[in-house]
C-alpha cells in the first residue's frame, strides 16, 4: 500500500510542546515565532524531517502556519481545512484563524505592538512572504527577525533524517525533449531579462529541467535539490551523490557541476561577490536566498522561475503519456465502481475503498506494462459527513462504515511514468434524497460549463472560474476552494503557475492540463465534488465566429453516477454533453475491462434521457 491509515499527528502533544517551544524564544529574545507548512523549496509534499507543523500541532494539512506566542497560539488555515484543523490540533491550545483572510501578516499588522520581537526561520519563508511580514511589523511597532537555527529542530528530538531516494532519468520517449535543450531555453531566458544566474529552488522545476526523477517526498516523484542556471557559465545542481546511481550521476555530470546541497550557499555567495546578477522568484525562493546574495554584493532581479510555463505547458510527449495515462487509469476507476455496486450496503468501509482502488490500479498498470508508480495524493474517502471535511483523509481512528442512503466522496489519483492523474466521483451508497441529487446535478452542471467552454487567447483563470459557481450561485450555495490547479506530468499533482480560482492570474495557455473540480459541501451531512482533468487545446476558428477559441479536452474517463442526476435540471446541451461523454468513456475503457465490469459500464454509460 502506498497509503498509511496511522493517524496523523498527535494533539495531545501539543501544550507540551509549544511550552517546549515558547522555552527556546525566551533564549533567542524572541515574544513569538512563526512555524509554516514549508521546507525550504517550497512544495506541497514535504520530507518527514520537514513537518514541523504537523508535529508541533497535529495537524496535516498541506497548508497551515502556526504563531506561537508567549501568552496565546494561533493556527492559520484555509477554507479546505477549517474542520480538519479542530479534529487534529487541540483547541485548547490553539486558536484556528483564516489564512486568506487573516493571514500572520495581517494578524501581527492587526495584534501586535512595540516589544513584540516574532522570530521566524528564513529558509521556510519565500522573499515574498518575509517581504509581508517586515511590512506588518512596521506598521504596528513590533520587530519580525529572521533567525539562525530553526528552534523547532532543537525540541524535535527524533526528528527523522533527510531523504536519500535513489534518482532515475525520466526517458525521452514520456519528456520529449532532451534536457540539454530545455537547459539552452532557460539560459535564453535569463540572458534576455538581463540576469546572469538564476536559483530554481522548486525541485518540479529541477525535475523537469534535467528530466530526472526522485521519491524524497509522498506521492510526488521528486529529488530535493537545487539548480543554479547560468546565461554562460557553467550550470550547477546542488544534491546529495548519496541518491545517484552511477548512470544518473554520469547522466546529470554532462549537464551541470554537481555539489553538495550544503555547498549552496557558498557558490552563491562567491558568485554575489563577482557581481553577478541573480533572479530570484519572490514567490518561491527562500528569504535566505536574497539575503545571501545581497549581503556580499550581488544583485537580486525578480523573475518568475523560468522553468514553470514550459513545464505547464506539455509538449506533445507529454500529451500523449497522459491520455495514455487517463486511459488506463479510467479503467481503473470503472473495475473499482462497478465492485463498490456489488457489494452489500455497510460491508464496506472508507479504508477498505481506498485498499481495492489501488488494488484495481496496480493490477491494471501490470496489465498493461505501466506500473503503478505511487498514488498521486492520499486519497479523500469520505462517507457520509465525513465528505463534507474537504481535505478528509481516512486513518484507523475515523474510519466509517459506507451506510444506507449516504453519499461517498471519493478523490483519487495515480502516477504512472507517463502521465499523473487526479479525479474525483460521488457515489449514492443505497437511495440518495432528492437535496443530495440536487445538489449533485448543481456540482454536475458548474463542471459541464467549463468542459464545454470556448474561450479567447488570454483568458485567466481568474476569468472563468465564475462559470463553475452560476448554478451554485443561482441556488444560493457555494464552495470554499478553487476550481482547478495544475497538473504535472509524472510530476506534481498540483502544479502552478495554472489555476481556475479566483486567485488564479496566469494565462491559460495551450498544452496546460487542469482539475475542473466544483464541489458541494454540507458540514455533518454530506460532500459532493465532481473532478475531471481538463487539456487546454490550441485557439481555432469558429464557424461564422471572427476571434479564434482555445477550448478543453476532457482527459479522466470514468462514469458519473447516474443515481445522482436530475435530468430536468439539465439543459439540452449539458444533457448532451454528459451522454456523448458517457460515450466516450465507454470506447476508451470498455476495451480495457470484460465480463460483468464491461456490463456494468455499458449499463453506467447509457444515454439519459
Amino acid at each position: 500500500m502506498f497509503q498509511s491509515f496511522e493517524s496523523e499527528g498527535d494533539p495531545t502533544k501539543g501544550a507540551e510542546r509549544v511550552a517546549l517551544l515558547r522555552g527556546k524564544l525566551g533564549d533567542l529574545g524572541l515574544t513569538g515565532f512563526i512555524v509554516p507548512r514549508a521546507d525550504e523549496h517550497q512544495g506541497e509534499y514535504v520530507a518527514p524531517c520537514s513537518e514541523r507543523l504537523r508535529w508541533l500541532t497535529g495537524f496535516a494539512g498541506s497548508a497551515g502556519v502556526a504563531l506561537v506566542l508567549i501568552d496565546r497560539a494561533l493556527i492559520f488555515v484555509d477554507g479546505r481545512y477549517t474542520l480538519q484543523v479542530r479534529h487534529q490540533a487541540d483547541m485548547t491550545v490553539f486558536t484556528p484563524e483564516n489564512l486568506v483572510d487573516t493571514p500572520p501578516h495581517v494578524w501581527i499588522r492587526n495584534n501586535l505592538g512595540k516589544g513584540a520581537r516574532v522570530g521566524f526561520d528564513p529558509w521556510l519563508h519565500t522573499i515574498s512572504d518575509a517581504r509581508a511580514l517586515r511590512e506588518a511589523a512596521e506598521r504596528s511597532g513590533a520587530e519580525v527577525i529572521a533567525v539562525d537555527g530553526n528552534p523547532v529542530d532543537a525540541i524535535w528530538t527524533d526528528r527523522p533524517k533527510p531523504p536519500l531516494q535513489p534518482v532515475e532519468i525520466q526517458p525521452i520517449e514520456f519528456a520529449g525533449e532532451l534536457a540539454r535543450e530545455k537547459l539552452i531555453r532557460l539560459a535564453g531566458a535569463l540572458a534576455d531579462e538581463g540576469a546572469t544566474h538564476t536559483v530554481l529552488t522548486d525541485p518540479s522545476s529541477i525535475a523537469w529541467a534535467f528530466n530526472i526523477r526522485g521519491s524524497d517526498v509522498p506521492h510526488t516523484p521528486l529529488a530535493l535539490g537545487f539548480a543554479v542556471i547560468a546565461a554562460e557559465d557553467p550550470h550547477i545542481l546542488f544534491m546529495d551523490k548519496r541518491k545517484l546511481p552511477i548512470e544518473p550521476e554520469a547522466y546529470l555530470t554532462q549537464l551541470a557541476d554537481l555539489r553538495a546541497p550544503s555547498a549552496l550557499e557558498t557558490e552563491l555567495a562567491a558568485l554575489a561577490r563577482r557581481g553577478a546578477r541573480i533572479a530570484l522568484d519572490s514567490g518561491l525562493a527562500a528569504e535566505k536566498l536574497r539575503t545571501i546574495v545581497e549581503d556580499n554584493g550581488g544583485t537580486v532581479i525578480s523573475l518568475a522561475d523560468p522553468a514553470r510555463l514550459p513545464r505547464a505547458t506539455k509538449n506533445a510527449a507529454e500529451i500523449a503519456g497522459t491520455r495514455a495515462a487517463h486511459r488506463r487509469d479510467g479503467a481503473a476507476v470503472v473495475k473499482f465502481l462497478a465492485w463498490l455496486d456489488a457489494q452489500p450496503v455497510g460491508s464496506v468501509d472508507e479504508i477498505a475503498a481506498v485498499t481495492k482502488l489501488e488494488e484495481c490500479r496496480r493490477l491494471t498498470g501490470e496489465a498493461t506494462q505501466m506500473p503503478l508508480r505511487d498514488i498521486s495524493f492520499d486519497t479523500i474517502s469520505g462517507a457520509g459527513p465525513n465528505g463534507a471535511i474537504i481535505h478528509y483523509r481516512v486513518s484507523k481512528a475515523t474510519n466509517r462504515k459506507l451506510g444506507a442512503d449516504e453519499l461517498f466522496l471519493l478523490d483519487s489519483g495515480a502516477q504512472y511514468q507517463d502521465g499523473t492523474t487526479d479525479i474525483t466521483r460521488t457515489i449514492a451508497i443505497g437511495t440518495p434524497s432528492e437535496e443530495m441529487r440536487e445538489r449533485a446535478t448543481i456540482v454536475l452542471k458548474g463542471m459541464i460549463g467549463i468542459s464545454m467552454l470556448r474561450f479567447p487567447p488570454g483568458t485567466r483563470g481568474c476569468d472563468i472560474d465564475a462559470i463553475a459557481r452560476m448554478a451554485h450561485w443561482k441556488a444560493g450555495i457555494d464552495y470554499a476552494h478553487g476550481t482547478g490547479h495544475g497538473v504535472g506530468s509524472f510530476l506534481s499533482v498540483h502544479e502552478g503557475p495554472q489555476r481556475i480560482a479566483k486567485t488564479g492570474t496566469e494565462k491559460l495557455l495551450e498544452g496546460m492540463i487542469l482539475s475542473n473540480e466544483p464541489g458541494y459541501y454540507r458540514p455533518g451531512g454530506y460532500g459532493i465534488r465532481m473532478e475531471n482533468l481538463i487539456l487546454v487545446t490550441p485557439a481555432t476558428d469558429i464557424a461564422g465566429g471572427d476571434i479564434a477559441m482555445h477550448g478543453f479536452e476532457t482527459l479522466t474517463l470514468a462514469p458519473f453516477d447516474r443515481r445522482l442526476v436530475v435530468p430536468g435540471l439539465l439543459s439540452l446541451e449539458e444533457l448532451a454533453w454528459l451522454n456523448a461523454y458517457h460515450a466516450h468513456v465507454l470506447s476508451e475503457t470498455g476495451p480495457m475491462v470484460g465480463g460483468d465490469v464491461l456490463k456494468w459500464l455499458e449499463a453506467a454509460t447509457a444515454p439519459i434521457g
